[in-house]
């Protein structure tokens, strides 16, 4: 097993959120051996960079974290699956879904993002992590609400008893969206103040990823929240953006019981 804390480099993310017993980590484009545009540590396969060289991030990424990161198949839903077979025969299974839960040890919750929100959870007694990948469509659709009831279910939990981090995503001064995406949160365009939404003008609003999740998992009963503060479009040198660059790479976020 890779162990703790081997080559982290000093730019990558480290949610403080205090939970005893549990070890969580995010990415930056930073570190790593792609060249542009994919430059340095994409963790992202089948978007056009090197193989060698993605290989090579994803053994470094691994051995930093000093658990087996479970990479999903990430398709804009709220699927949630638990991890608990031998981390061999995970590493390979490539689940369909957009969330992950454990309470076992060895094994890493993982999301890849270039935009979308990564929200990892602690049970704060550190008895079950979880790791969601939260775009606006998998918001609304509800994966963090199916995420959160997955790790109280598997660590035996209420919600007030989770702690959450919110990681970089596109930020609430960048992500332009139209009238579908206010319909998808039940939100009508003179509603958009209160349910983070800003009308922006000619059909368009700005959207607030992090107060959306925010409003969501408090909703849910969720008390200690974390993060949030980085917008990935608008820090070119330290994040990868989809929206902005098209061709990029993508960071991860990873939680596990240590």
């Amino acid at each position: 097993m890779p162990r703790r804390g081997v080559k982290r480099h000093p730019d990558w993310l480290e949610p403080d959120w205090g939970v005893p017993g549990v070890g969580a980590l995010m990415s930056t484009r930073a570190g790593g051996a792609s060249a542009a545009p994919f430059d340095s540590l994409n963790l992202g396969e089948g978007l056009g960079d090197d193989a060698g060289a993605v290989a090579r991030n994803q053994a470094a990424w691994a051995s930093s974290i000093g658990a087996v990161p479970i990479v999903l198949k990430q398709v804009h839903g709220k699927r949630v699956v638990r991890l608990a077979a031998d981390a061999s025969q995970l590493a390979t299974r490539g689940f369909v879904a957009d969330a992950s839960v454990t309470t076992q040890r060895g094994l890493a919750c993982s999301v890849q993002v270039a935009d979308c929100l990564p929200v990892l959870f602690a049970a704060c007694a550190g008895q079950g992590v979880a790791a969601a990948h939260a775009g606006w469509r998998g918001l609304a659709a509800g994966v963090l609400e199916a995420t959160l009831e997955a790790l109280c279910d598997a660590a035996q939990c209420g919600p007030s008893e989770v702690a959450c981090w919110l990681g970089p995503c596109i930020g609430p001064h960048c992500f332009e969206v139209g009238p579908d995406v206010l319909r998808a949160f039940s939100v009508g365009p003179a509603d958009d103040a209160a349910t983070g939404f800003k009308f922006k003008g000619q059909g368009k609003w700005l959207a607030d990823l992090p107060s959306l999740a925010r409003q969501r998992l408090s909703a849910a009963g969720v008390r200690k929240l974390h993060g949030g503060d980085w917008c990935t479009y608008s820090q070119p040198q330290r994040f990868f953006s989809y929206r902005r660059d098209g061709t990029t790479g993508r960071m991860a976020a990873a939680v596990w019981l240590t």
